[in-house]
């Protein structure tokens, strides 16, 4: 398991805001709080992303509480912190060659949100090459209308999201699937 890295996307503040509406999997934080705790054990590299915006009314603007990354998943001393602005983590930072460099060819995905940066960061892992896991009960998605105004709620832009991804970007794998399959 020295090949594997675990990467936390977006779990900030900002997604406390009430703006993003109706959520899905409230436990998701939880969960990745558990997948930490195990890599964290282990010894295993974690990856913490955090998204910023250099617009001043942004939730995730520098200066704003949302920025700040929630306290379950807090990085602590030797984790790697990566700051990008855009969807994909890999996008605009050294992602990618940090994991070649460290020669970590596996990724184990969660984070917030399952549709957007979740989604555009498995892509692109598996695009890469990376033998990449995305974690179904840690991450998690909003309500979101279409062009048409039709709304769509949480939990079905999550399965949608997932089932976009799976077999395709990624193997898919819940939070005890995970702790079983790499915990042993």
């Amino acid at each position: 398991m020295d090949h594997v890295a675990l990467i936390i996307v977006d779990v900030q503040k900002a997604f406390d805001d009430k703006k993003w509406g109706e959520r899905n999997n409230l436990i998701a934080e939880e969960n990745i709080s558990k997948i930490l705790h195990l890599w964290r054990e282990k010894g295993w590299k974690v990856i913490h992303i955090r998204h910023t915006s250099d617009r001043p009314n942004s939730v995730f603007y520098p200066t704003n509480s949302g920025f700040a990354f929630k306290e379950m998943v807090q990085p602590i001393d030797g984790e790697v912190i990566i700051t990008k602005k855009v969807n994909s983590s890999f996008i605009g930072t050294n992602l990618q060659e940090y994991l070649e460099q460290n020669d970590l060819k596996t990724v184990v995905i969660t984070g917030l949100t399952t549709p957007h940066c979740v989604s555009t960061t498995t892509r692109m892992s598996g695009n890469l090459g990376f033998n990449t896991y995305l974690i179904s009960d840690a991450t998690a998605a909003f309500g979101l209308k279409d062009h048409n105004g039709t709304y769509y709620d949480a939990e079905m832009i999550h399965n949608l999201s997932l089932a976009t991804l799976h077999d395709e970007f990624a193997t898919i794998l819940t939070t005890e699937q995970l702790i079983n399959d790499f915990g042993k």
